[in-house]
């Protein structure tokens, strides 16, 4: 039976890509461009199948395919959330279908999910590409295989004749609800767009419009949709622009977190001569691929031959810093080429370049950066035995938080939250407490040194609400009391829980605490209180001044903080109450364990820094708000909290220091051996039976499980991830291998030399719901990489410092007058912890938001023998 295929076209795509010629070669010279489309009709999609098979030199497609024909079924299973069997209908969109060589493999696996052939399909994979023929030929050509014989039953296959715009429009209009294999596609379908129609195929095609896009919203497809699979391959988004790439991909019709997925593949910023032969193979292959584009342009403007050949010639370059080809027809005289019809002639200079394809290339700081942008979030990725090609698999998460942007004199990344933050950090919040959180562990303590989580859902919108009263001179919002049972958390000392900080007094009995319904209408009120603050701020009904401007950060903060803190309580519970993240896909344990396993080492263990100097803290004075020169400006302030504030310049000596984190088969090791009944069993593991127990197992590795929210995973899996223990174990590790904790100031500066960020793939800001290895010390990244998303230990004692100023805006109305943010800690039990800054320093939880990774001045810190949070270290060795 022949494929079914559904014709898009609008009836004006000849004309719109007549117009793109015609404006594009009536440019000056040095700006002429043709549309990339022109290379895709029916011989060059051919020519292109040549360059494939026939151009050893064009490593993009090899690369591809290694990957597709190894790790298919991987790729499938993980699309599918780790499960055997497809449970519903679906649809896979190919964009730019192209031979379907590569294709075939992901189709193939897909057929193993499907146990028994039905006369209805429950899979449906749709080939969008440019020429209808090409895509009966390439469906007719899998239906006759061996492959075909495969699908028959389980995955039916179907072509649309579309640009990618067209195709999208397609779903976006429900298309694909009529998927059902039994019912046949209409021939045509009409739509009402008028504009620009974008290119498409295989590999690097596109002439993608950021007018065409809002790039604002991101898509918002027919809930009733069925689960959608779209591939990208070929590295075809290369053809856009960066901010053209991001809007395109924001505009896909994936749902957020409803399982739809992203396959795409993206090419790395490779050695510069390697990627030009890439596209210049010395066959003449593709030459002969970018003259049909040509040949195709006075086609489309009514002459084949209006374009001769003989004056023309193709050339190409790699532009390293922009990471980007570029192809070129050049003009080898002066010439000028007409038509009846035209108003003047196209005039081109002898040498005159004119623009016909680029193609992008990415570094993992590219990638990262435009997923983020594309509100997209990576599920895994595979990369090819050269190291020169990804593919990435994505998908659209309930929320994602921003990347920082730059600062300037009127702007800084930590000033005043925006609404939209706060909408983010809403999204995270309501996601942990209302949907991981089950009832029955509402009045529950998963660890005793802390509340019943029922508390933190009151304590967070109460101390919003308490700040907001105070800075307003109002009164609470209702019900008002409950400012004195949520004001304040604890911290009790980890020895004698007896001692512990003033705090609110809270209920002993279930029964006389207040309804989760009551707290989340207080909640309602507090967060539309909030809203309605922002509103004046905007209509200058209220001024922005200082004081505001801190209020709203340290709330903002706050809340962010205790997400982690109350995460890093239910992971206790995890797989025995806590539920799993819901809209964020399970990773594949089985399949990232093998990728860390064979991840490259650093070629030393350690890297030796000082004698250097190093700048800790910045100025941000409280007392500065109630000054009148100073309390109304508030634009490009950087702000911190008490503990941040007193910029001090440190001298540090000569040290080495690993380049990553202890990990936890390193740490398992010693546990097993030299430290045995010398440190403790930490609290991220659980032995097999979910016991944890203060001395060693009497197993080995197989016989302890390593904590994370989707549940405890095996040791195998988690081992090259940064163990989270207490400073004391940590710290006798590193004295029994010869070492210490650094300080904070050396590991500032380790750092500040050593940086990644959340734009370079840092594990902070929910990119993962657990931690992965580290990755510094890489020598294709200069040493620059990520400590796998934990916090680190210092051997610092948190204390004053000089210029510190203790806070008198953090204690709450009801609070008693000499409770400060930081001096309630200056106990010395305290360690800092450091987090890290996108331009100057490297790491963070995985919990931790982006704003508070970033900023190079955050502390935080926790007792030495606190074991429960996200706390790792590295080694650091004395150099005489």
């Amino acid at each position: 039976m022949p494929a079914q295929i559904l014709q898009l076209h609008s009836e004006n795509a000849i004309a719109d890509i007549s117009a793109q010629i015609v404006d594009g070669l009536s440019r000056p010279a040095g700006q002429k461009e043709l549309p990339t489309m022109l290379l895709y009709d029916e011989r060059g999609l051919r020519l292109y199948d040549d360059i494939t098979t026939k151009a050893p030199q064009y490593y993009l497609f090899r690369a591809e395919e290694e990957i597709l024909k190894s790790k298919a079924d991987e790729i499938v299973k993980a699309m599918h959330h780790g499960e055997e069997h497809v449970s519903t209908n679906e649809v896979v969109l190919e964009l730019g279908a192209g031979a379907l060589r590569k294709t075939s493999h992901v189709l193939l696996s897909l057929s193993h999910l499907v146990p028994k052939a039905t006369d209805d399909a429950p899979i449906t994979y749709y080939a969008l590409d440019l020429e209808e023929r090409e895509i009966r030929r390439t469906l007719g050509e899998i239906a006759a295989s061996d492959i075909g014989n495969a699908l028959e039953g389980k995955v039916s296959t179907r072509g649309l004749c579309a640009t990618y715009d067209e195709g999208l429009k397609f779903v976006f209009q429900g298309g694909l609800n009529a998927h059902n294999s039994n019912k046949p596609l209409p021939t045509t379908f009409t739509h009402t767009r008028s504009g620009g129609a974008s290119p498409v195929s295989s590999d690097d095609r596109s002439d993608f419009s950021s007018e065409d896009t809002d790039s604002s919203p991101i898509s918002t497809p027919d809930e009733a949709q069925p689960p959608l699979h779209v591939l990208f391959l070929g590295s075809s988004l290369g053809n856009f622009t960066r901010q053209e790439a991001s809007e395109f991909l924001r505009s896909l019709p994936l749902r957020a977190g409803a399982g739809d997925t992203l396959l795409i593949g993206l090419d790395h910023d490779n050695n510069k001569a390697e990627i030009e032969e890439a596209y210049n193979d010395p066959e003449g292959h593709t030459k002969q691929f970018i003259m049909n584009g040509l040949r195709n342009a006075g086609r489309a403007l009514g002459n084949t031959c209006l374009f001769d050949e003989r004056k023309w010639e193709y050339v190409n370059h790699y532009l390293t810093d922009k990471r980007q080809h570029e192809a070129f027809f050049k003009s080898k005289c002066p010439q000028k080429v007409s038509k009846s019809g035209f108003k003047e002639p196209f005039s081109f200079e002898k040498d005159e370049l004119v623009k016909i394809e680029q193609s992008l290339k990415f570094s993992d700081t590219d990638a990262f950066g435009l997923f983020v942008e594309s509100q997209l979030r990576p599920i895994q990725r595979w990369t090819d035995s050269s190291q020169r090609y990804s593919l990435w698999l994505l998908e659209r998460p309930p929320f994602v938080f921003p990347l920082l942007k730059q600062p300037t004199q009127v702007y800084s990344p930590f000033g005043v939250p925006t609404m939209d933050e706060w909408h983010q950090l809403w999204a995270a919040w309501d996601c942990i407490t209302l949907k991981m959180i089950p009832p029955s562990m509402l009045y529950q303590k998963p660890i005793d040194l802390r509340h019943i989580c029922l508390f933190y859902l009151g304590h967070i919108p109460a101390f919003l609400d308490i700040h907001l009263s105070r800075l307003l001179q109002e009164r609470n919002t209702e019900p008002e009391e409950f400012k004195y049972i949520f004001e304040r958390g604890i911290d009790p000392n980890v020895d004698d829980p007896t001692i512990c900080h003033s705090h609110s007094e809270v209920p002993d009995k279930d029964e006389d605490w207040p309804t989760l319904t009551g707290i989340l209408q207080f909640q309602t009120r507090v967060r539309a209180r909030l809203a309605n603050l922002y509103m004046d701020i905007s209509s200058n009904k209220i001024p922005l001044t200082r004081r505001v401007a801190r209020v709203l950060f340290m709330t903002f903060e706050h809340e962010a903080m205790h997400a982690e803190t109350l995460l890093y309580m239910l992971i206790q519970r995890a797989g025995t109450g806590t539920l799993p993240p819901p809209g964020f896909t399970t990773p594949l344990w089985e399949s990232l364990s093998a990728q860390w396993d064979t991840a490259p080492l650093p070629e030393t263990k350690t890297v030796t820094l000082g004698p250097a100097q190093i700048t800790l803290g910045h100025d941000d004075a409280e007392a500065d708000d109630l000054d009148p020169t100073l309390s109304t400006k508030v634009d490009g302030h950087e702000f911190g909290w008490d503990n941040e504030h007193g910029k001090r310049v440190v001298q540090i000596g000569k040290f080495a220091i690993e380049w990553r984190p202890v990990t936890n088969g390193e740490f398992f090791a010693f546990y097993m051996g030299e430290g045995k009944d010398r440190v403790f069993l930490p609290s991220s593991w659980v032995e097999e039976d979910g016991e944890i127990k203060v001395q060693p197992p009497s197993a080995n590795a197989d016989s302890v499980r390593i904590r994370t929210l989707y549940g405890p995973v095996p040791m195998k899996v988690a081992q090259n991830w940064p163990v989270m223990t207490s400073y004391n174990d940590l710290s006798t590790y590193a004295i029994v291998k010869g070492g210490r904790i650094p300080t904070e100031a050396e590991l500032r500066l380790f750092y500040q030399t050593f940086h990644s960020g959340y734009e370079g793939g840092a594990n902070v800001g929910f990119r993962n719901w657990h931690p992965i290895p580290a990755t510094t010390g890489s020598e294709r990244s200069g040493g620059k990489g990520d400590n796998g998303g934990v916090w680190e230990w210092t051997s610092t004692v948190f204390d004053k410092h000089e210029g510190f100023v203790p806070s008198k805006l953090y204690p709450g109305v009801s609070s008693d007058a000499d409770i400060r943010y930081s001096m309630d800690f200056f106990d010395g039990g305290h360690q800092v912890v450091t987090l890290i800054d996108i331009h100057d320093q490297l790491g963070g939880s995985y919990a931790t938001i982006p704003r508070m990774a970033e900023r190079k001045t955050f502390r935080n810190w926790y007792q030495r023998n606190y074991p429960y949070p996200w706390v790792g270290a590295r080694v650091a060795y004395d150099l005489n």
